[in-house]
Order: structure tokens, then sequence, then C-alpha cells
């Protein structure tokens, strides 16, 4: 992994902090409204922002993942790479396509 793309990535995750934040205070501000508990209110917000980290975690490691998928048809085998360079990445697409199969 270059700088440039380590860069890219931490500044992809502190956006997701900040939105995963962001969402959950403005849940806590309208619970809040309601005379919610302080208790269940901060229970309520750590895990709405536990919920939209992990989800947009998610979003970013699939958007950096790259998937080589058998050429072969009903075959579901697949190799998943994140973060290799252009020969990594063909040499797993070629090993992809030349795997063993399995008899049905």
């Amino acid at each position: 992994m270059n700088t440039s793309s380590i860069r890219r990535r931490r500044l992809a995750v502190s956006a997701a902090a900040a939105v995963s934040t962001a969402l959950s205070v403005a849940i806590g501000v309208r619970l809040s409204a309601y005379g919610v508990p302080l208790a269940l209110l901060l229970a309520c917000c750590l895990s709405c922002m536990a919920t939209f980290s992990s989800l947009l975690f998610r979003v970013i490691d699939a958007l950096s993942t790259t998937v080589h998928r058998c050429t072969r048809p009903g075959c579901d085998f697949r190799v998943s790479l994140a973060h290799t360079d252009a020969a990594e990445s063909r040499r797993w697409q070629e090993i992809a396509a030349q795997h063993p199969h399995r008899s049905h």
C-alpha cells in the first residue's frame, strides 16, 4: 500500500467515525426531547454509533476489495484481495480461473 492510499483510507475512516458520531448525537438529541433517562439515552447513542461505524467500515472495506471468481459456470470459488498491486491481483485472478474443480 502506498502513502496516498494510506492517507485516503485514514481519511475515509475518520470521516466514517465523524458521520457515525454525528448521527448518534442527532438521535440522542431527538430522544432527549422525549424525556428519555440519561442512562438509556447513553446506551442508545453508543449502540447506534457502534452500528453506524460497523456499517461504514464494512462499506470502506468493500470499496477497497477486489474479488476474482472462477469463470466456470456454476462454480462458486472466489478470492478476495484487499490493498494489492496490479501484479499480485493478476496472479490471483489466474489462480481463481485455474483452480481445481470439484466434480459433482
